[in-house]
Formats: structure tokens, sequence, C-alpha cells
């Protein structure tokens, strides 16, 4: 039985795999290339307990598209995963071989993989959110500055005007 940790980042990924007994089998970064990944993945498919891959913004595709070609994908919830103080490796690859030894191990917190369809629409609320809060938070800033420098205490509905 093998064990694969993917760190993530914007324009490459970290691939670990490691076996029952926690040896490094494989480790390689490569480009953010689906194509790619699988086929590094390849020689290891049917000995694959499962692949994390860390919960990052550009997770969807990755995750889609290892789920595609069937193999069992984890999304770490990296908030979730606290490291011992004093590691004296670290690094890319120590975090890669982490996730992985975390899910041999059965201890991985694990991010909800949303549902495909569902997942513009909850994109959509959470862009709504930000943007409504952002709008709160100048409106406010507005309403302070007013009242420090000129005394006013404008509503909100006037500051909008």
């Amino acid at each position: 039985m093998k064990f694969c940790g993917i760190d993530r980042h914007s324009n490459n990924s970290v691939i670990v795999v490691s076996d029952a007994e926690d040896r490094t089998v494989l480790q390689r970064r490569l480009p953010n290339e689906l194509g790619a990944i699988l086929a590094v993945l390849a020689p290891h498919c049917g000995d694959l307990a499962g692949v994390v891959v860390e919960s990052t913004y550009n997770w969807y595709w990755l995750v889609d598209g290892l789920a595609d070609a069937g193999y069992r994908t984890h999304l770490a919830h990296v908030a979730a995963i606290k490291r011992y103080e004093g590691l004296k490796h670290s690094g890319d690859a120590a975090d890669a071989a982490y996730l992985a030894q975390l899910l041999r191990l059965g201890m991985l917190p694990e991010g909800y993989i949303y549902p495909r369809e569902q997942r513009a629409a909850r994109d959509l609320a959470r862009k709504r959110i930000q943007l409504v809060r952002c709008r709160t938070a100048h409106i406010v800033s507005m309403e302070n500055l007013l009242a420090r420098h000129t005394g006013a205490r404008p509503s909100c509905a006037q500051i909008r005007r």
C-alpha cells in the first residue's frame, strides 16, 4: 500500500509517494499540469490508498482530474494541521511527505470536497459577501472621517448618495 501527498503552489506541485513503512518511493516537483501529474502517478495507480491535495485556492482542477482518473482523493484541511515545534526538516517535499504520512496514519484532517455543480454558486456567494463587507468598511470609514473632521454624523444612505 502506498500513500501520496501533494504540496500545491500557484505554478507547481511537489508530489511525494511513500510506502507503508513511510519510506519515500517518489519525490518530484512538477508544473501544474494534470497530464504531467497523472503520468508520474500512473506507475503507482493500483497501489495508492489515496492522494492528499492541499486545500489551496486552486485545488478544483487537480482534485477533479485525479478523481476522474480513478484516484481516491482527499482534501487536506491545512488550517487544522499542526506541525510540531523544532522540526529539523522543512520545505515542500517535507510538507508533501507529511500529508502522505497523515493519510497513512489515519490522522488527516480533511476538508469537504464540494460537488462540482455547486462550486460556482458557492464561489459567487463568497465573492458577494466579500464585496458587501468591503462596501460596509468604506461606508463606515467615510462616516468616521466626516465625524472626525466636521463633527457631522451623516447616515449610511447619505454616504451612499
